[in-house]
Formats: structure tokens, sequence, C-alpha cells
């Protein structure tokens, strides 16, 4: 073999050896997404820019400084990071840390839109008001934090039992993560869109500002009047009946997974109205 082969062998070695640790980055990247270790991540890289401006500035106070936080900061990094840490590993014993999906998740979000589609359908007609939301890439975590955790299967009987009033979690929102239902009674962020109709209560106004600050989907319930809605990137669709409710739930939720899926194979490692 001449030296020209060994030079193309080292930098389809190097490509390659970049690629697998990038790879590795964006995993771990996803496995904190949505979670309180993403705003420390943000302060380990405050750190290291002050670091490098202080080096860069002759500032050596601040330089030693940084310089202690860093060299120290790695056990502090796995105290703090313990959860996340603890995820990631369990998926990389599960063998999911490099799959980005399976049949068998792709089997519970269709049952999980199904529920849901039932538990609309059975609510609109009693007309018992509810606010379920889905979510998507952006995390949710911060407002599953202010509700009651459940973390339980979805089925269309849970979700009525959460919404019949005057029980202890009607009242609120349900959050729906990773098709489970993750809580309940949790407070979402009202939009303050001048252009919302007055006739809007409260469950469209937090269904349009969870929709303008996340990508979620979040499905509502009139109390009033028993109608069907719809957010979706700060978008409200109104008045659904329940085919055309159906088909907008199923094309948010499994058709672009089917197409992110799609689009993404040849990376993976294994086989608007207003109201």
């Amino acid at each position: 073999m001449s030296m020209a082969d060994f030079s193309i062998l080292k930098y389809l070695a190097m490509i390659v050896d970049v690629l697998l640790v990038w790879y590795v980055i964006y995993k771990l990247i996803m496995v904190i997404k949505g979670t309180k270790a993403v705003q420390l991540l943000k302060g380990i890289f405050v750190i290291l820019l002050v670091k490098v401006v202080s080096d860069f500035s002759g500032l050596k106070t601040l330089s030693w400084i940084t310089e202690q936080t860093i060299t120290w900061g790695f056990l502090a990094i796995i105290i703090i990071f313990q959860p996340e840490l603890r995820r990631a590993l369990e998926q990389l014993g599960r063998g999911k840390f490099f799959s980005r999906t399976n049949g068998q998740e792709d089997d519970e979000r269709e049952k999980g839109v199904e529920a849901i589609v039932k538990a609309t359908d059975y609510m609109a007609k009693r007309r018992i008001g509810a606010l379920i939301s889905i979510e998507r890439e952006t995390g949710m975590s911060d407002y599953i934090e202010t509700g009651i955790p459940l973390h339980a299967k979805i089925s269309s009987e849970l979700l009525i039992n959460i919404f019949i009033p005057n029980t202890p979690l009607h009242d609120g929102a349900v959050i729906i993560q990773k098709n489970n239902v993750a809580a309940a009674a949790c407070y979402l962020p009202l939009s303050e869109s001048p252009f919302i109709s007055k006739e809007l209560g409260t469950r469209h106004r937090a269904a349009l500002g969870i929709s303008e600050v996340t990508d979620s989907v979040t499905v509502i319930v009139s109390e009033e009047t028993g109608s069907i809605s719809l957010t979706k990137n700060g978008e409200l669709h109104r008045d659904l009946n329940l085919t055309t409710f159906k088909d907008l739930l199923s094309n948010e939720l499994l058709s672009k997974q089917l197409d992110k899926q799609t689009s993404s194979t040849l990376w993976n490692w294994r086989g608007k109205n207003h109201g």
C-alpha cells in the first residue's frame, strides 16, 4: 500500500472521528434538552468565555479564579448533572442512545393520538372543559413542574377522569411528554396577543400562549359550547369537527414524525385561523 493510500485512510479516520464526537455531543444535548441542566450548561459556557477574555486581556486575578473554577468544576458538573448523566447511561444500557425511534414507539404514539381523540370526543359531547398540551421538540419540563406529576400511560379514561368537574386535577392543563401523561393541573403562560377574540376564555389564551413559546400542540375543549379547538405555532384552529380534529392532530404528531424519521434514516445507527 502506497503512502498516498495511508494519507487518505488517515484523513478518513480523522473525519469519522470528528463526526462521531459531534454525534455524541448532539445526543448528550438531546438528553438534557428541556431540563434545568440547559441553563447550567449556558453558565459553563459563560465561565469559559470569561476565561478566554481574561487571558487575552491580562486580567491575572480573574483568570486565576476562572482557572480554579474550571479545574474543580468537573466534580461539580458530575453532581449537578447527576440526573441527566444517569438518564444517558440508562439509555445507553437499553441501546436507545444511538437510535431515534422504533416500531414500538410509533405504535404507542398512534395509540396516544387515538386516546386523545376519543377523550376529546367524549368531553366535547358533555361540555367538559379540557386543556391538553403535547410536547414535541421544545422541552416543557418547566411547565410540568408547576403541576401534579403523574407519569402515566396515555388512555382516554385517564384523560376524561382528570377533567371531570370538581375533581382535584381538573383545573389546569395536562401535559403529555414522550407518550406519557407527565403531569396534570399545570399552569401555562397566557397569550398577550391583541388579536384574540374577547369571547375566548382562559383555556384558549393559555393554549395560544404555550404555542407561542414552544412547538407543542394543544387541544382545547370549551366548557361553555363543547367546541373543539387546537393551537400550534401561535395559530388557533377553532370549532373543529371530530374528523378534521383527528386529521389535524395526526398530521402534526404522526406525519411530521414520519417525515423526520425518513429524512434522518441515513444518519441513524440503527434500523390559520385567529379567533
